[in-house]
């Protein structure tokens, strides 16, 4: 990631999602529909949440969406936002959400429908706002153009010079606001860029990417499905961590706090099952343990809540293109009783991880009183991580 303009800008993202998609067929609106196992919105967040450029991700949702959404993108960092009947509508929306929150230096304004954003084309409309007000990614037009003449060929248009428009596209936050909220709200813009140039300033242009296409049609998703429909290769991964019964301290357990008279002692919050999962998925990885991700002797995760140690597991999985097919966890303990807390355990891990509950196995055994576990000094865990990665990965 190449984050540009100076180290101290606020940067952050919109991702408009509020449309309906009817051209794509089905009840399902297109941002919500799955490609190859992924809702599109969550590809198209995933992209630019692992591109790290963004200080923060805002997303507009239709009146009644967000329920939804929040079940599709689990435990990942969202600001929602209501939309309105048009995009330009739903635009403004999210620009005067992010002037409530404080504004920023710049925004990136992007189409949940073109859901899969290369990197060094946010680093290129990024690197041109160093010396201007707007950006956007162009592919030059290669096919011949003609006008439709009723039903038959008319004339050609000169190809030269034309372009096509495709988003994320980049600007400087004050301008773009004030370019929305001066516009003529009689006229439709069918996008930023269009507003931006109406208030007088300059859009440059650098080179766009094919993978921006937008979805639209039935057939656009079934390409998507084919795109990403590469060789895999399944990853297994095993994980284990102990922590000792202490007295005064909490006891976080697979994400959710458990009553008990005494709690994990540790240097974070000691939650030897998500500890488990994350050394489990970081050996799919062959990345590592997570002693090597979050060093015990660094003060910064003192106590630290360990969701965001799966969080990071999860997130070095989508960097890969990968999928987290299943988590199998196994708690080993005297007391407290897992039972009554198992169904909050595998929601919690599922939210965290963004898959769905049926992908988490949480189960619980004893070692019939033999050693620390059995004599209570202590709780183990050990979980199996099974994920899908492509296969040159």
């Amino acid at each position: 990631m190449r984050r540009c303009m100076t180290s101290n800008n606020k940067i952050v993202a919109l991702i408009v999602a509020a449309g309906q998609g009817n051209r794509a067929g089905g009840d399902t609106p297109k941002q919500f529909r799955l490609i190859a196992g992924k809702a599109v919105l969550a590809h198209a967040y995933d992209a630019l949440a692992v591109h790290g450029g963004f200080d923060a991700i805002h997303i507009v949702l239709g009146d009644g969406q967000e329920g939804i959404a929040r079940a599709i993108l689990g435990e990942r960092a969202a600001s929602f936002v209501t939309g309105a009947d048009s995009r330009r509508g739903s635009v403004r929306a999210g620009l005067e959400a992010i002037a409530a929150q404080g504004g920023a230096d710049a925004v990136l304004i992007h189409d949940a429908a073109r859901p899969f954003v290369p990197g060094a084309v946010i680093d290129r409309l990024l690197a041109a706002l160093d010396g201007g007000t707007g950006a956007i990614p162009t592919l030059p037009v290669a096919d011949t153009l003609i006008r439709d003449a009723s039903g038959t060929m008319g004339d050609g248009v000169d190809r030269g010079g034309l372009h096509r428009v495709q988003t994320p596209q980049a600007f400087r936050f004050d301008a773009i606001m004030a370019a929305h909220r001066a516009w003529d709200i009689a006229r439709e813009a069918t996008d930023d860029a269009q507003i931006l140039k109406g208030w007088g300033h300059d859009v440059i242009l650098v080179q766009g990417d094919e993978r921006l296409e937008k979805l639209t049609y039935p057939q656009d998703f079934a390409r998507a499905d084919a795109q990403l429909a590469t060789p895999r290769s399944t990853r297994v991964g095993m994980g284990y961590d102990v922590h000792r019964l202490a007295p005064d301290e909490e006891l976080w357990l697979g994400g959710v706090l458990v009553p008990h008279d005494r709690g994990l002692a540790g240097h974070s919050d000691a939650d030897v099952a998500l500890h488990a999962i994350v050394d489990a998925m970081l050996g799919a990885l062959a990345e590592g343990d997570i002693g090597s991700h979050f060093p015990p002797s660094d003060p910064q995760w003192r106590g630290a809540s360990s969701d965001r140690f799966l969080a990071y597991a999860r997130d070095r999985v989508t960097a890969r293109n990968g999928r987290i097919e299943h988590i199998d966890l196994t708690i080993i303990c005297e007391a407290p009783k897992i039972g009554p807390h198992r169904d909050a355990m595998r929601a919690r891990i599922a939210a965290i991880l963004a898959v769905p509950v049926d992908r988490v196995s949480v189960k619980a055994t004893t070692t019939e009183r033999l050693g620390f576990a059995g004599r209570r000094e202590g709780i183990a865990a050990q979980a199996v991580a099974t994920l899908s990665l492509p296969a040159l990965s």
